[in-house]
């Protein structure tokens, strides 16, 4: 459960940190929206460093299927564009890969 909050916390912070470079780079607003821009994407990595493994590999790419999980909800609660099937298909097989990577026996 620890592990599933922190790659909450992580997938939030990197999205809005993202989002603040993009509102900044392709909408045209103001440089300072990289400050919490920085901010975000820090907490990002911090948040990714609680999960407890000793293999970052391994979190990051477990943490891929709550990032694209995260960013289908994005698009449609920020954005308002509602998922097509395409896109809840490809959620579906990237957690499944999540499970796959984090609930496996893995040698030391």
């Amino acid at each position: 459960m620890r592990t599933i909050i922190f790659f909450l916390v992580a997938a939030l912070a990197e999205l809005c940190g993202c989002y603040a470079f993009w509102t900044w780079l392709k909408v045209g607003r103001s440089p300072l929206w990289s400050v919490p821009g920085l901010l975000s994407l820090t907490i990002f990595a911090v948040a990714l460093t609680q999960v407890d493994t000793p293999n970052a590999g391994r979190v990051y790419a477990a943490y891929g299927g709550i990032y694209i999980l995260s960013s289908i909800l994005w698009l449609w609660l920020i954005e308002g564009v509602k998922p097509d099937r395409w896109d809840l298909v490809g959620v579906s097989i990237s957690l499944i890969g999540t499970m796959v990577i984090l609930l496996s026996p893995h040698r030391s």
